[in-house]
């Protein structure tokens, strides 16, 4: 017999899926109104090779996240809970964009780890670089660009799947660097009966295969997703419990799935090599 705990992780997979089918043909429609735009003005429109939903994640995330058929009502908006975090760091998101993966330039049998210096307190990561070389090589360009830099992350999942997704300048969920990536490591040792564990961090997707960018999430509770979303680091203690302030604030929709209420902006974002 599936238990109800079961029955209601099933549900929200089952939601996040339609979130993200309906992310995906939205974002469709979109681009085929600008291409019909773009003909009638006689203007070239260049846009961002990568999307995301992260549904959590799907995009997603990560992740693919959670997502909601129900649109609440004015009556059924939540109270917010107090902001965890501090004010941002002066200065703005930069508006980059390339047309092609980076070389590679990182030593591969070499340790990286990344830091988030965020709004809400440091977050470390540990980075799975000879598993997950690809991501590990673009997460390290993006950083030295200053890519990440003032981002916010814009997204909260604490139903279901539990996550926080960044990584997108436009804060949007469809921002991206202009290229994409292929997906590396989806049999991870640490990836059992189709679970993410807490402290993976993993590449957000369209929910098409080799389609991350520069969108990943955080999984501060372990959540159950199929190994479709590269996980490529793990998060250090400190970090945990930064990511639980984050959570314990909610999220604003009260549905389980929206912009984290806390304030979570990444004032800088480093890699370095161990």
């Amino acid at each position: 017999m599936v238990s109800q705990e079961q029955r209601r992780r099933q549900l929200a997979r089952e939601k996040f899926l339609r979130q993200q089918q309906r992310r995906t043909s939205a974002r469709r429609r979109a681009r085929m109104r600008n291409s019909v735009i773009a003909s009638v003005l006689g203007v070239v429109v260049i846009g961002s090779v990568a999307l995301y939903t992260t549904g959590v994640l799907k995009n997603d995330d990560k992740a693919d996240n959670a997502g909601s058929d129900v649109t609440p009502s004015a009556s059924a908006t939540p109270s917010k809970a107090p902001d965890p975090c501090e004010k941002a760091a002066k200065g703005s998101v930069q508006k980059l964009s390339w047309k092609k993966e980076p070389a590679m330039s990182i030593d591969t049998s070499a340790k990286y780890t990344m830091k988030l210096a965020t709004t809400c307190g440091d977050i470390g990561v540990a980075l799975k670089t000879s598993a997950a070389p690809h991501t590990v090589n673009s997460f390290d360009f993006l950083a030295g660009k200053g890519y990440f830099d003032h981002t916010k992350c814009h997204r909260l999942t604490t139903n279901g799947i539990y996550v926080l997704q960044c990584g997108d300048p436009t804060g949007t969920g469809s921002g991206g660097p202009g290229y994409t990536i292929p997906d590396e490591n989806l049999k991870d040792k640490s990836l059992k009966g189709n679970v993410y564990p807490a402290g993976t961090v993993a590449m957000a997707n369209t929910g098409q295969k080799h389609t991350g960018g520069s969108q990943f999430f955080l999984v501060y509770q372990d959540s159950q997703l199929p190994p479709s979303y590269t996980p490529f680091g793990t998060v250090d203690a400190a970090g945990m419990k930064v990511l639980k302030k984050i959570a314990a604030a909610g999220e604003s929709t009260g549905q389980g799935d929206g912009a984290p209420n806390a304030t979570v902006v990444i004032d800088k974002a480093t890699v370095t090599k161990s």
